[in-house]
């Protein structure tokens, strides 16, 4: 069996993809100068929140994820960012590849509001890989990616920022369901509101929670 090692030397904004991605640069090693004729490559993305510290500017934000700081003893657990695959090329010993990973601002996504909670530093990420290697100097065999192979890695907090910038510059995104969708847009409408920002915007002066 081929002993595989990754390593994950920089990730960045796509600054070309359609919607927010960010791309991972994977050092991929075979030991033994193995021929790899190609690799069908999954890596699970996890954040691992208990490996850094958090302001309370951060902390508060973070409330609805891990609770009160004083619970975050027993809460602060890892959470699911992403799942992606890629289809490595051939190679002989090492590779370099970029592994993108589509991604969402729906802020009702635990990684998302995670995310948007830091004001800065690094995020602790932890990608898990699996899948399948053809190998082999004359021939093909097949060999799987073993479960355990994993690395960790920091992403600072500005590549996330950046990529959502290039698609939602100084903007949210709320996800809401149809019926009040439909109330909102009945709403602007009797009052001839000309944008939904004007539109949250009156009725939180309506809720007494800003004044003009």
């Amino acid at each position: 069996m081929t002993e595989f090692s990754f390593g994950c030397t920089d990730v960045r904004a796509d600054a070309y993809a359609a919607g927010p991605t960010l791309v991972f640069r994977l050092r991929i090693t075979a030991t033994g100068g193995t021929r790899v004729h190609a690799m069908a490559l999954r890596c699970q993305i996890r954040i691992e929140p208990a490996r850094r510290g958090y302001d309370d500017h951060e902390a508060a934000a973070l409330g609805d994820l891990f609770g009160e700081r004083s619970r975050w003893g027993s809460s602060l657990n890892p959470v699911q960012f992403a799942q992606a695959s890629v289809m490595v090329p051939g190679f002989t010993g090492e590779i370099e590849t970029d592994l993108a990973v589509p991604c969402t601002y729906d802020t009702d996504i635990a990684a998302s509001r995670y995310f948007r909670a830091l004001s800065d530093g690094d995020v602790p990420l932890l990608l898990l890989f699996s899948g399948t290697a053809f190998t082999g100097a004359g021939g093909f065999h097949v060999e799987p990616v073993p479960w355990d192979k994993e690395v960790s890695h920091r992403m600072p907090v500005k590549v996330w920022r950046e990529m959502i910038d290039q698609h939602f510059p100084g903007c949210g995104w709320i996800r809401l369901p149809g019926d009040a969708m439909d109330a909102l847009l009945a709403y602007r409408s009797r009052r001839a509101l000309p944008s939904w920002e004007a539109t949250v915007e009156s009725l939180l002066e309506e809720a007494g929670e800003r004044t003009r």
